[in-house]
């Protein structure tokens, strides 16, 4: 009997051993599976809003790849402010690799398994194509590629990705912005928008413009742009580079899980003209009391003129849609980048507006095209999926017989918030190991429609 006793508490005692090492195995497993984070040469803000917050899937430890210089420093900066604020901070060991050889050191020790990129638009894509070449996912702020050169070399990168098995996405952050999203829901409501025209040049069925500005404020302090921002050469110009997000929407909106293709597009006209510049208000962004010797060639009288403005009107599956993307230096007090747009449906138009009237915040309006009985139809939009979503939403008739609809500030987080809302996005994808089957052919379709603009602009 005491040996049956001293062969069962053996036993107990091994099998008590043998779970402890699974866990312990799948703790590490866990550690093993955990998304680690490498940012490249981060000469762009965005860069550091990717980390204003933290997730669960994410590695404390982010390593940083980067030659010396401003922009690193102001990104390491803006961390430290992210993790030494008194509400929510965040916890990042920041894991410094400084030196001109940044990209080959990165690739050589591979301490994480995405590359963020944010910085100079004309060495992207050569990142880009390092990065999958060797096994790495990449997340990467828009826009990818700023000429033809490039979009060759995307095309490229996105069959490495495939056949490598990793993930390339560009962080599309107005998808997540309140209005639009209750636009494209209204959309999707036969009764209450019927169907996407098919629109003229001259009244585009879907039109999209975004006012920017050089000077602004960022997590709470002035935003120092680096020189080159101003050259078209590393920085590109405003028609392949806002304007990135607003073909994104048109083709989010309005055609959303559908693949698109470039044989879908059918350009109509572009055109590109100059934010001009004094080297009082270059100081005031950058710092430099003089133009650095590389915008000579876009200096007249004195004045710096940036080709950052730019207009498309092109066909997008039969509908005439229409994007423009303006830059002026600082916004009036009390504003900021502001946002216009409209779809126009067989049953009602769907109108986001950020002016006076909406305080400078946007605010969507639905204009509908027989106004009898559609109140009963607004109201039971609102009433079923529009609550579903947006709960709290109200609506009230304008003297212009439209319907202003009210979402409640809890869903109105800010540009700088969407950031967080587009990484756990692809966090998601990582885990699964793909993106949704539109993503990388649309995206393609995106690029390829801001370079052929970019084309057609300055042959004009």
């Amino acid at each position: 009997m005491k040996y049956q006793i001293v062969f069962l508490f053996t036993f107990l005692l091994c099998i008590s051993c043998g779970e402890k090492k699974t866990a312990d195995t799948t703790m590490e497993d866990e550690k093993v599976e955990k998304v680690k984070l490498m940012t490249l040469d981060p000469g762009h803000f965005h860069a550091a809003l990717v980390h204003k917050k933290m997730y669960p899937q994410v590695d404390s430890t982010i390593y940083v790849f980067a030659p010396e210089g401003p922009e690193v420093r102001d990104f390491l900066k803006k961390i430290n402010s992210y993790d030494s604020r008194e509400d929510e901070p965040t916890q990042w060991n920041v894991q410094e690799n400084i030196g001109d050889d940044y990209l080959n050191q990165m690739i050589a020790k591979k301490p994480g398994n995405v590359m963020i990129v944010a910085g100079k638009n004309s060495k992207k894509i050569d990142y880009i194509l390092a990065a999958v070449k060797a096994g790495l996912n990449v997340y990467a702020d828009k826009p990818l590629v700023i000429n033809s050169e490039g979009f060759e070399k995307l095309k490229e990168a996105f069959r490495l990705a495939k056949e490598n098995k990793v993930l390339i996405y560009d962080i599309m952050t107005e998808r997540f912005e309140s209005t639009t999203m209750m636009q494209k829901l209204f959309s999707t409501m036969p009764d209450v928008f019927g169907e996407l025209e098919d629109g003229t040049a001259e009244d585009p069925a879907i039109v999209k413009e975004s006012v920017h500005h050089f000077f602004k404020y960022v997590s709470g302090q002035p935003l120092v742009r680096p020189a080159w921002f101003f050259d078209i050469n590393e920085e590109g110009e405003g028609i392949v580079d806002v304007t990135t997000h607003l073909v994104d929407l048109v083709q989010w909106e309005a055609f959303p899980n559908q693949i698109i293709d470039s044989t879908d597009i059918e350009m109509i006209n572009a055109r590109r003209w100059p934010t001009v510049l004094t080297a009082e208000e270059f100081e005031g962004v950058t710092g430099l009391s003089d133009f650095p010797d590389y915008l000579d060639k876009d200096l007249v009288s004195e004045k710096l003129n940036v080709f950052s403005n730019g207009e498309i009107t092109y066909k997008i599956k039969g509908k005439v849609a229409k994007v423009s993307v303006i830059w002026n230096y600082q916004a009036p007090e009390g504003t900021g980048d502001t946002h216009f747009s409209i779809m126009r449906g067989t049953k009602s138009d769907l109108i986001i507006k950020q002016g006076h009237g909406e305080d400078y915040k946007p605010v969507l309006y639905v204009r509908p095209k027989d106004k009898l009985e559609f109140e009963s139809i607004i109201k039971s939009a609102i009433e079923g999926e529009v609550q579903a979503n947006f709960k709290g939403t109200t609506y009230k008739p304008m003297t212009d017989g439209t319907w202003r609809i009210d979402i409640p500030e809890e869903f109105k987080i800010g540009h700088e918030a969407h950031f967080g809302q587009v990484t756990a996005n692809y966090l998601k994808y990582l885990e699964a190991g793909k993106l949704p089957e539109w993503e990388v052919p649309n995206m393609i379709t995106k690029y390829y429609t801001t370079i052929e603009a970019y084309k057609k602009a300055n042959e004009n």
